[in-house]
């Protein structure tokens, strides 16, 4: 068997906002040290919009508790695949959305290294497609090759009749644990309070919610942020995890401030702070205010990952198997993990990738994955299958592969990228 071709897959389609609907809120962001960073309202508390980062754009419902917006009937969807071909009649891979400009380095560069190779030595592929690039060790160039590798491993779980997570060595369990991750969701007290306990009664254990301000909103914005952390958890109760989420956007004096302030409030950890790069803060941020720091997203192989261990700058590791590296670098890293004793929870920019990896694990190692609420509806918007929690868990997929499978009565259109 040989890869005959990598192929970008744009879809598109129109879908109905009742089951979409649009994020209302957005979190803090890094740009915001320049006033309100030209992207939502810096001094309300619901004025901004947009993903926020994590998100990756789109929104969607992911549970009966979501609430829609007042915008248009219907809402037009564009999205790129990956596709890996082979000699093998019938059988390829399948991985995406592929969003970014590391779909241009799949078209061009990653294509013309793979053609010809066998699909099914992955660990041969990864290792020369890292050694081809000498600036191909993060950034957009790991992106593109963690969505090769998601494919080929898609594409092995097809040849073998088998879900991915048998080829890791799993199962380990029935279903893996996931939290509700709330970005988009409005902050407003009431509200904010409302929605948690919906999703409590959707029996969520745990809920990340995203911090709205930083530094250049002054002290208005730091009270606000701390009344949020209060209301969220006098909603959610004293029995469930609450999680906190800066997203990269403040400095660690503010940091520090921010939690000693919330620190009555238990959360479960605090996330990106500070940018990851950025080892002595985090430590000092962990330090300082006895909240655990949660980070990792934005950590490319396990090299990056093992120097956030080794500086003792993490309590939770957050790697992405979109960014990171894909499903064969997230594996090295949960065992890198594993040997330091620190928890890895998978960032959710996608979900299928991470359910395999952590069905694949010990829930010791991984035991839960993020499911972002707002936005894996878009994301899964043209699959056949929506995988969300039922009670808070995720059953494990059955299907070969990953089990992502396009359903074309909601392609209205589909090309192939040149």
């Amino acid at each position: 068997m040989m890869i005959t071709d990598l192929v970008l897959l744009e879809l598109s389609g129109e879908f109905d906002t009742a089951q979409m609907p649009r994020s209302r809120e957005r979190s803090a962001l890094p740009m915001d040290a320049y006033g309100n960073g030209g992207s939502g309202s810096g001094g309300s508390g619901s004025g901004g919009s947009g993903s926020g980062g994590s998100g990756s754009g789109g929104s969607g419902s992911g549970g009966t508790a979501a609430t829609p917006d007042n915008g248009p009937a219907r809402r037009r969807v564009t999205q790129v695949y990956l596709e890996v071909r082979t000699n093998d009649e019938g059988l390829s891979g399948l991985f995406g959305p592929v969003d970014g400009a590391h779909a241009a380095l799949l078209r061009q560069e990653i294509r013309q290294a793979v053609l010809g190779t066998d699909p099914l030595a992955s660990e041969r592929i990864w290792d020369q497609v890292l050694r081809s690039n000498r600036h191909g060790r993060s950034g957009y160039s790991m992106m593109a090759l963690s969505a090769l590798d998601c494919a080929l491993w898609d594409l092995k779980g097809k040849a073998f009749g088998v879900p991915v997570y048998r080829l890791l060595g799993g199962p380990t369990r029935d279903s893996i644990p996931a939290y509700a991750s709330m970005l988009g969701f409005p902050l407003e007290t009431e509200e904010l309070q409302q929605t948690v306990s919906a999703y409590r009664d959707l029996g969520y254990t745990a809920q990340k919610w995203f911090f709205r301000y930083g530094p250049g909103q002054g002290p208005d914005g730091l009270a606000r942020n701390v009344e949020f952390v209060r209301a969220a958890r006098a909603a959610i109760g004293d029995d469930h995890r609450l999680m906190v989420d800066a997203f990269n956007s403040w400095d660690a004096a503010y940091a520090i401030e921010v939690g000693r302030r919330i620190a009555d409030c238990r959360p479960f950890w605090l996330e990106e702070p500070v940018p990851v790069d950025r080892l002595h803060a985090l430590r000092a941020i962990r330090t300082a205010t006895g909240i655990p720091v949660a980070t990792g997203e934005h950590c490319y192989t396990r090299w990056q990952v093992k120097q956030l261990l080794d500086s003792e700058a993490a309590d939770v590791v957050q790697s992405d198997p979109d960014w990171c590296g894909g499903i064969s670098e997230l594996v090295k890293i949960a065992a890198l993990c594993s040997a330091y004793d620190v928890p890895l929870v998978p960032h959710g920019h996608s979900l299928h990738a991470a359910l395999h990896v952590a069905a694949a694990s010990s829930p010791t190692v991984v035991p839960m994955v993020e499911f972002l609420v707002l936005h894996q509806r878009h994301k899964q918007a043209f699959m056949k299958e929506f995988l969300e929690p039922e009670r808070g868990v995720l059953r494990l997929p059955e299907a070969p592969g990953l089990g992502i499978e396009l359903d074309s009565s909601k392609i209205h259109s589909r090309r192939e990228l040149p």
